[in-house]
């Protein structure tokens, strides 16, 4: 990868216990239909893998701060990489770029999207 572009965009699909047990996240995705699935969008400096892991885990970095998302450490069930596969490697500026207008196209589809 060119140092430049060491970062990506991933989504986790989220077990569909996320919309009945989290009003929060119901509460984000009024155009949610129950057909498609429940996903987390983020993006990282490590590959989509290690940051899956990090978030199932409750990872905490080495000051302990805790890193990963209660949404997916609670209900991650695996990455769907046909969704985000194409975009990676980006830079950081493009990464953070691409995780909003990635969630905002997911729930354009109509999935149910969370992302930070």
């Amino acid at each position: 990868m060119p140092t430049n572009k060491r970062y990506c965009v991933y989504v986790i699909e989220l077990s569909r216990k996320v919309w009945t047990e989290n009003e929060k996240f119901r509460d984000a995705n009024p155009q949610y239909n129950g057909v498609l699935e429940c996903l987390y969008v983020g993006m990282s400096s490590r590959s989509p893998q290690e940051r899956f892991q990090q978030h199932v885990t409750g990872y905490r970095n080495t000051k302990g701060h805790k890193i990963s998302s209660n949404l997916a450490e609670k209900y991650g069930l695996y990455l769907r990489p046909s969704l985000y596969e194409k975009y990676n490697p980006l830079t950081k500026e493009e990464a953070i770029k691409k995780e909003k207008q990635l969630a905002l196209d997911l729930k354009k589809q109509r999935y149910a999207v969370w992302w930070n």
